[in-house]
């Protein structure tokens, strides 16, 4: 109840009767979003008496169903901070409200007045010829109206939409010859009404906003203030503006340059034009927000008022150098220090959180390919520190941490860290010190988590935040450095506001990453290996038969430790040698178990092998900014926990492309030897094969004919002098028949006459 006492006392500062329609609405909306009743927005819309109708609150109440932008309270409450209302006097701002001082160059309680005085030599014609001059170009077609008339609220509108068949061009060659006469140009016009200019290009075809073809320029108006101040905030602004209309009445028209490249740019640069106007006191006439809208002519007269060119080209040279300017007013950026004056008293360095690796308030970086378990080493990193165990080796201090989880529906997530306890042996003592928040189907944007995910952390004391993964809540293009350093820039926010560390994952690029350095495995732009303070790489290693052998044997002998431990009391009476054979141990547990205890060892022997061909084996490497490099780290990936390798198996593993050239070029020459072997085996049985099926002995001169060698070469592949021809040795040999002659056969046949019949023939 005291937010809503607090925003019905802030709505006071707001009269109604100077809002716009839409803003009028925005209010309703905003009040709604709150939870505000239409009650309050019927008696607030009261004071506006000259446009109050009773039950329209209500009507238009009923249409606000809810919006995926919805208007929020913080649009009321910069509408009064426009007017003079200032936050200190007992607002509280809520987390979602999303009000900046940025953009705000001028004072306008302190703001001189700058006159406008009407040209003393009125020249019509050279006023108009100057605008069209300065805003088109000769071959594009302008849009004007020149007929008006007088509404019932007793105001001049346009009858209609006028014309747009002809180009700048062709109107200044008009005007030049006219006389004086702008009427025989344009037609004449009511000079109680005055006459109307489109200022961007149309395509000769329309006057909609599909007809315009440049989107060029936007149009800034506001009657809500004395003509001499507003002249004077255009220009302390230094809005880029190509021409500045008197209107004859109560404001000026500035056409602003926006330079925009299509329509979905321009909308977004005439917000921001907008909104810094509003700041900075000028309350822009919103229904003035579309490129073919029409703004008022210079060179004609309404009532006893003139509509004259004030000024061209004033303010920054375009819409880049404006924007860039505006943005670098209040950079809210701390001052240089000196370094002298802090020499002899440096402040301390933050805490470490993992020792040797990442301090509080920094940020940490996992990457590594899928199927390496990050979730699940994050989930282990997570346990480590809510109680203050040891992470991969390192110890982690003690704290709250706050896992955001991104990817898995929340009951898996939940048995995710009850199975990593479980596999880990830990106690869960220290439950309170973890919170998870479960967005699987509900992540924003980062720029737009960033926030919320402050507001609800603020009062928490955590000491790391874990996101994982960063892939669904990235804005951008992956590959692009500027667009990621501003995503990267949402985790400094979180530290800086927090005071905990951000530790994060990301995937790897695709192709092979032996070769690379480890802070060039992550995906996409490098600013994701530079921007964190810590960055551990994780690569998977290449492992031999022999080394998986080698982790079978550990895991029958820990199955049969286990169960003898559990249901045999034993006389630990094995060597220190034997406890590490398998072949020892299972004579051992089968000379002393029955045989239903051996089928009971042989279940639990098989699911240990069983999970030992699910293990997998990598390497983490480090990046760091604070601390020493670290030697490399080698662990089993044993589902769902990560292991040390305590044995050092994994040291001597080198990932593919880190192998150096002559143990390449050696692999490279024994695989082709290899293939070798196997292609003249392969012909060899095919040749035989063919001569065998007719049923004849098999001679070395029509053998050697069909494999397209020579007689000589063939007999020295069954010598004994070529190593690389054994698996032809193995089957085959020479004989001599009983003709005296050589003849081949396959290794077992007795004698050539039993060959016909069999394996032999003739040539």
């Amino acid at each position: 109840m005291e937010q809503r006492t607090d925003l019905l006392e802030i709505i006071k500062y707001i009269n109604p009767a100077e809002l716009d329609y839409q803003d009028w609405v925005n209010v309703g909306m905003a009040l709604k979003q709150e939870g505000y009743s239409v009650r309050d927005w019927d008696s607030w819309s009261q004071s506006d008496i000259g446009r109050y109708h009773a039950g329209e609150c209500e009507r238009k109440w009923r249409s606000f169903n809810g919006s995926s932008a919805p208007v929020t309270g913080g649009t009321i409450v910069q509408m009064a901070m426009d007017r003079g209302w200032e936050p200190e006097r007992g607002y509280e701002l809520e987390w979602d409200d999303t009000i900046s001082r940025d953009g705000i160059v001028v004072d306008k309680n302190w703001i001189e007045g700058e006159e406008v005085q009407e040209p003393r030599h009125w020249d019509p014609v050279q006023q108009l010829i100057q605008y069209l001059e300065t805003l088109f170009e000769a071959g594009e077609n302008v849009g004007y109206v020149t007929r008006s008339w007088k509404n019932e609220k007793g105001k001049y509108v346009p009858q209609d939409k006028g014309n747009w068949d002809r180009t700048a061009g062709q109107l200044i060659e008009a005007l030049s010859h006219c006389n004086g006469d702008i009427g025989a140009v344009f037609g004449d016009y009511d000079p109680e009404g005055g006459a109307w200019i489109r200022f961007n290009p149309l395509d000769g075809k329309g006057v909609r906003n599909e007809n315009v073809t440049d989107f060029r320029y936007a149009l800034v108006e506001s009657d809500g203030m004395e003509i001499d101040k507003q002249n004077a905030i255009l220009r302390e602004l230094e809005l880029p503006i190509a021409c500045l209309v008197h209107s004859g009445r109560k404001s000026l028209h500035a056409i602003v340059k926006i330079d925009a490249a299509d329509y979905h740019e321009y909308r977004k640069r005439v917000d921001y034009l907008y909104d810094i106007c509003q700041k900075n006191g000028i309350k822009v006439d919103t229904q003035n927000r579309n490129p073919s809208r029409l703004s008022r002519m210079p060179g004609v007269m309404r009532g006893e008022r003139k509509q004259f060119l004030v000024d061209t080209n004033i303010g920054k040279e375009s819409w880049n150098e404006w924007q860039e300017w505006i943005e670098g007013i209040n950079d809210d950026l701390p001052d240089p220090e000196g370094l002298e004056s802090v020499w002899d008293n440096l402040p301390e360095l933050s805490p470490c959180l993992i020792d040797g690796v990442l301090r509080k308030g920094h940020k940490m970086l996992i990457a590594g390919p899928s199927k390496a378990g990050k979730s699940f080493l994050q989930i282990e990193l997570c346990i480590a520190i809510a109680e203050g165990k040891n992470w991969l080796g390192w110890k982690c201090a003690q704290g709250r941490v706050l896992y955001v989880n991104l990817e898995l529906d929340r009951a898996s997530c939940l048995h995710r860290f009850k199975d990593v306890y479980k596999s880990l042996g830990l106690h869960p003592a220290n439950l309170q010190n973890i919170d998870i928040w479960n967005l699987r189907g509900k992540s924003v944007p980062m720029d737009k988590l960033a926030p919320k995910l402050i507001r609800r952390a603020a009062k928490k004391d955590y000491v790391a935040i874990i996101i994982d993964p960063i892939y669904k809540v990235i804005t951008g293009d992956e590959n692009s450095a500027d667009q990621m350093a501003k995503f990267c820039n949402q985790f400094d926010k979180v530290c800086t506001e927090l005071g905990c560390a951000v530790i994060y994952c990301h995937h790897h690029s695709k192709g092979s990453q032996g070769g690379k350095k480890s802070m060039d495995r992550a995906s996409g732009s490098g600013v994701f290996a530079r921007d964190p303070d810590a960055l551990l790489d994780l690569i998977e290693l290449e492992t031999t038969d022999a080394l998986m052998k080698q982790e079978e044997n550990k895991a029958v002998c820990m199955a049969c430790k286990l169960y003898l431990d559990a249901h045999y009391k034993w006389q630990d009476d094995l060597s220190q040698d034997d406890l590490l054979s398998s072949v020892q141990m299972l004579d051992y547990c089968k000379a002393r178990l029955d045989k239903w205890q051996m089928k009971a060892l042989e279940r639990q022997i098989d699911a240990a092998k069983a999970q030992v061909k699910q293990k997998t084996a990598w390497r983490i490497e480090g990046t760091l900014r604070e601390f020493p490099k670290f030697e490399p780290i080698n662990l089993w990936f044993d589902y769902p926990v990560h292991r040390m390798d305590e044995s050092g198996a994994l040291s001597d593993i080198q990932p593919e492309d880190e192998k150096p050239l002559y143990l390449k070029a050696a692999e490279k020459r024994k695989e082709n030897a290899k293939k070798n072997r196997e292609r003249k085996l392969n012909e060899f049985e095919i040749a035989f094969q063919n001569i065998e099926f007719d049923g004849r002995e098999i001679s070395p001169v029509e053998l050697a004919e069909a494999l397209e060698t020579t007689q000589k070469e063939l007999l020295s592949w069954l010598g004994t002098g070529k190593r690389q021809k054994k698996e032809l040795r193995e089957k085959f040999e020479k004989y001599t028949g009983e003709d005296g002659k050589m003849y081949i056969r396959r290794k077992g046949a007795q004698g050539a006459q039993n060959h016909s019949d069999e394996q032999c023939a003739q040539f």
